[in-house]
């Protein structure tokens, strides 16, 4: 075991009673008071930072191997996750108006499962104070991806003008932009998955910078299938797959009670989902489609099955929750051989 998963683990898990929404909290502001310390980003940066440079969508990325949305939503610790060895960092899911979410408790830990569940339903400060953020940040070092989702207060049938305020905005700072219309804690949000939904969604943000699409691992084959033909149609950069799923599939006996939660589960009982999507469209599209694997990638075995599968980057979350930046650096790694 890794000192993280001996001592800081066990310390996080505790905090607020095991609430796990606090924990996230608390480890955010951690990390926005060390981006201002240089010193110690240097010092973390030696530790864990892997050299395994790649190109994709036409973006240059120093290891493929990055943070996916939901982590750091508003952008608030940016400065720290290079230094934690990603290659890249997805910030958002960010709507153009700002929004609470839903009520808490809305985070759960399946420690058996390795696994979470969240609703969390976009909570965001909104795209334009995302872009104050960024635009006092200055530059990165490490692309930046944006994950782009729609207000919960914008009807349905508003969801393009609605995607394309939050473009507009943020169009500036991002290296690419994701389109969330997979997320299950928005209602409805999953139907602009839908062929012609998507098509127009797409259409309204054309532009100079690429735009993947964020699909769920809950879709048929066939859904899948004609989504990506809109995605080629629509000359879309690249496809994340895959965001949480709505399957209690693969649970702990331990954590049966807990997966009664609603919400979206990620973590290990996704792995091999995921692993089947990514491997569907590569295959479907021939490799022509940039993937960026993500979903139950808990090992360097699981990054490594996932590059074997298509992908061309990987993202990492809950298992980043459950082992810290030592699997970012051994992710790299793998990649870098």
């Amino acid at each position: 075991m890794t000192v993280f998963e001996k001592v800081a683990r066990p310390v996080l898990f505790r905090l607020g009673g095991g609430d796990a929404e606090h924990a996230h909290e608390w480890t955010l502001r951690r990390l926005a008071a060390l981006s201002g310390r240089p010193t110690l980003l240097a010092a973390l940066r030696r530790r864990y930072a892997t050299a395994a440079p790649v190109e994709a969508f036409g973006v240059r990325f120093p290891n493929p191997v990055g943070l996916a949305a939901g982590m750091d939503k508003n952008g608030v610790a940016l400065r720290a996750w290079p230094a934690l060895g990603f290659g890249f960092v997805e910030v958002g899911t960010v709507t153009a108006h700002a929004q609470p979410g839903n009520d808490r408790p809305r985070l759960f830990r399946l420690p058996s499962s390795q696994a979470v569940i969240n609703r969390m339903g976009f909570n965001n400060e909104g795209a334009h104070a995302l872009a104050k953020r960024l635009a006092q940040l200055g530059p990165l070092g490490v692309p930046l991806g944006i994950s782009l989702g729609k207000s919960k207060v914008t009807p349905l049938e508003d969801a393009v003008a609605d995607y394309r305020a939050s473009y507009d905005a943020l169009r500036d700072f991002g290296d690419y932009f994701a389109v969330n219309v997979s997320s299950p804690n928005t209602p409805g949000l999953r139907s602009l998955q839908d062929k012609d939904s998507l098509d127009a969604i797409l259409a309204a943000l054309s532009g100079p910078k690429p735009v993947l699409v964020k699909i769920a691992p809950d879709l048929t084959e066939q859904a899948i299938a004609e989504l990506l033909e809109v995605c080629l149609a629509r000359g879309v950069a690249g496809l994340i797959a895959t965001n949480t799923t709505l399957s209690r599939d693969g649970v702990a006996a331990a954590d049966q009670g807990t997966a009664g939660q609603a919400g979206g589960l990620s973590g290990a009982p996704l792995t091999e989902r995921a692993h089947k999507v990514v491997s569907f469209v590569h295959t479907e599209t021939a490799g022509q489609l940039p993937i960026v694997g993500v979903g139950g990638l808990m090992t360097p075995d699981d990054v490594t099955r996932m590059f074997d599968a298509g992908a061309s980057l990987v993202q990492l979350y809950t298992g980043f929750i459950y082992h810290g930046p030592a699997l970012v650096r051994a992710a790299a790694r793998r990649a870098a051989r």
